[in-house]
């Protein structure tokens, strides 16, 4: 089992900054890569960013590359997005997600979800 809670969402405006952290248990973090998804209103939930095991890799959405930086930290079990230069269209509920394999963009690769987090930009 391995449980992972997302922090840090809320709303600013466009332009702005937020990170995002999300705290893993259960399990070994280091064996696990880790991701992020969102899911904006209406639509599907989407692939933003993963990253290696060690840290070591990282693979982003083209919607987000150069705005969004993933990160871990393998010693506090927990994994950031960081995101800047944020947009209204970025608005969506972003869940922390852990698996097996890196660079995976699909939703059914992940084994584990968190109860996501509420980012909203506004204009």
């Amino acid at each position: 089992q391995v449980q992972l809670v997302e922090s840090g969402g809320g709303v600013v405006q466009a332009g702005g900054s937020l990170r995002l952290s999300c705290a893993a248990s259960g399990r070994a973090f280091s064996s696990l890569s880790m991701g992020w998804f969102r899911q904006a209103p209406g639509k599907e939930r989407a692939f933003v960013a993963t990253i290696s095991q060690t840290g070591g890799s990282t693979f982003y959405a083209d919607s987000i590359k150069g705005r969004f930086t993933i990160s871990r930290d393998n010693a506090k079990n927990t994994v950031y997005l960081q995101m800047n230069s944020l947009k209204p269209e970025d608005t969506a509920v972003y869940y922390c997600v852990a698996g097996s394999y890196y660079r995976t963009t699909t939703r059914s690769a992940y084994d584990y979800w968190g109860q996501g987090t509420q980012v909203t930009v506004s204009s």
